[in-house]
């Protein structure tokens, strides 16, 4: 009887992948979104009373003196944290760390479980989320149930002073698109990342399954919102927040410390993230609510 192929198994060697995980997505709102680095809080100072500005006037009148007020009690926001525990034991990557490193991949699958929660509280936060932040004066809900371009036209007339970028879960963008077709209108498409994202008006729809879907009217309805965002502090935009001195241009404020080792040599090492997200001035940031997906 010939060598079977389970004996001969015994003998060679199998090529092996890292653990992969369905859950991890491109997060690209975290890496469209202008960072500043932040002492713990960052405060929002706002302009109350602008100085008045005279023109069309006769040689020798008076001119208005004034100074331009500010908020007595600014909005401080102080970062948030994300954190996880990782236990292995020690024996693990002692003995078995070849051809991957147990630790590393362990260490690896957590980060990104917690860049994964930065990016939800990114929209979904009680106290800085996107979602909730949002001015009344800045919502607004779709005309007819699924979001149509009239009311990307809306949401882009609320956001005008330079929109950078929607957002919006992806069965909302399939959504549009179907409202495009069914006018027989083509989206353009602009390229970033050496990606394709569908664009409305030259304005990247950028998809993110962070951002909640709920049961609508119907028994099989469900709903989802849809942001318009203008970023950067130079444009008096939206922009994330993130402790200075921690992490690095890759892992922003992100810091893993070893823990120390229990009497069952179970190893623990905390992974930690420290963010936030401000909104710089109310027209920063608009909100197409209900849409129906």
């Amino acid at each position: 009887m010939p060598l079977t192929t389970q004996s001969a198994r015994n003998l060679t060697t199998v090529t092996k992948t890292v653990p992969m995980w369905e859950g991890i997505t491109p997060r690209w709102t975290l890496k469209l979104l202008p960072w500043v680095k932040v002492s713990g809080t960052y405060r929002v100072n706002r302009v109350t009373r602008p100085s008045p500005a005279l023109a069309d006037h006769e040689e020798g009148t008076p001119l208005p003196v004034s100074f331009a007020d500010y908020e007595p009690a600014p909005r401080e926001i102080t970062l948030s944290a994300v954190q996880t525990v990782v236990e292995i034991h020690t024996r693990i990557p002692d003995l078995h760390s070849r051809p991957h490193d147990q630790l590393h991949e362990q260490l690896r699958l957590a980060i990104e479980a917690v860049k994964e929660e930065k990016e939800r509280r990114l929209f979904t936060s009680p106290d800085f989320g996107l979602l909730n932040v949002a001015a009344k004066h800045m919502r607004i809900r779709s005309s007819s149930g699924p979001p149509t371009p009239d009311d990307m036209d809306e949401l882009l007339a609320l956001v005008w002073k330079m929109p950078a970028f929607f957002v919006a879960h992806p069965r909302a963008i399939a959504a549009f698109g179907r409202e495009c077709n069914a006018r027989g209108l083509v989206p353009e498409s602009v390229e970033m990342f050496g990606v394709p994202f569908l664009s409305w008006r030259g304005v990247p729809l950028i998809p993110s399954d962070k951002l909640p879907v709920a049961k609508g009217k119907g028994r099989s309805e469900e709903t989802s919102s849809i942001l318009l965002l203008r970023a950067g502090e130079q444009e008096q935009g939206v922009v994330g927040l993130h402790q200075e001195d921690i992490g690095d241009e890759h892992l922003q404020s992100l810091a893993v410390r070893f823990m120390g080792i229990d009497e069952s040599s179970v190893s623990r090492y905390l992974v930690t993230c420290y963010f936030s997200v401000a909104v710089l001035v109310d027209d920063a940031l608009g909100v197409l609510e209900n849409v129906r997906i």
